[in-house]
């Protein structure tokens, strides 16, 4: 089948063109055809046929894997975010796994505008991972102000790990007035990249959670989810399966 002129750009067209055939010719799991072969089949020039691939990419559709080339995607999982809303990380039911904590002096402006630290100000930062039917689905990195959780500083330098979870219960201990949240569509830098099991640049959903204790920031959580296998939900409904595109 020849695409036929469209209003649209040409690799909107083929990338629907694309989607009908993943849903009628192909299973989960299956390797596509080389880039040849599908430009050749669609009659278009091989950029737009990866215009086309990396869009449905991003849609979840298409999984790019190294060594094996590019699959048919399975379908996504619903993944629930802070379903409870009014809690710290590190509260009953939350399925995040504690990796280790540090403590350093300087962070991403971007996050150190949101805790409202002064330059050479110390913050712990915790890492946690979160795991969904045995599948990686998101990395985290939450930011502390020391000064909140000021007994946690000789545990995080001694057991990373130990720190790790001392700076969580450390958290439990106080009272939160709220929380804010902001979702935007970015690239798997190389370190999320390895936790997630994706190539660095990968699509990824970056939710960024500021916590407010005693009228001042007091942590600020940056979750990186795998933009192919994941479709976040919020508030109280049960997270469940849900199909890509």
């Amino acid at each position: 089948m020849k695409l036929e002129t469209a209003p649209e750009p040409k690799y909107w067209h083929l990338k629907t063109v694309l989607s009908d055939a993943l849903d009628t010719e192909f299973t989960v799991g299956e390797i596509l055809p080389n880039e040849r072969d599908l430009a050749a089949r669609f009659g278009v020039a091989r950029a737009t046929l990866r215009q086309a691939l990396e869009q449905l990419e991003l849609e979840g559709r298409l999984q790019r894997r190294r060594g094996v080339g590019t699959t048919v995607a399975p379908p996504r999982v619903g993944v629930a975010v802070d379903p409870t809303r009014h809690t710290w990380p590190g509260a009953a039911g939350d399925d995040w796994q504690a990796v280790a904590a540090s403590e350093t002096d300087t962070v991403p402006a971007a996050v150190a505008r949101l805790l409202e630290t002064a330059s050479g100000e110390a913050v712990h930062v915790v890492r946690r991972n979160r795991v969904s039917a045995g599948q990686p689905v998101a990395a985290e990195l939450l930011y502390v102000r020391s000064d909140a959780v000021p007994d946690c500083a000789e545990v995080v330098a001694a057991d990373p790990a130990a720190g790790a979870r001392a700076v969580l219960r450390a958290l439990q201990a106080l009272d939160l007035d709220g929380q804010d949240r902001t979702v935007e569509l970015g690239s798997a830098r190389a370190e999320d990249a390895k936790q997630l099991d994706r190539l660095p640049g990968s699509p990824v959903l970056v939710v960024t959670t500021r916590y407010v204790s005693q009228g001042r920031a007091t942590a600020v959580a940056v979750s990186t989810y795998r933009a192919d296998t994941c479709r976040l939900t919020f508030g109280e409904r049960e997270a469940e399966p849900l199909l890509a595109g």
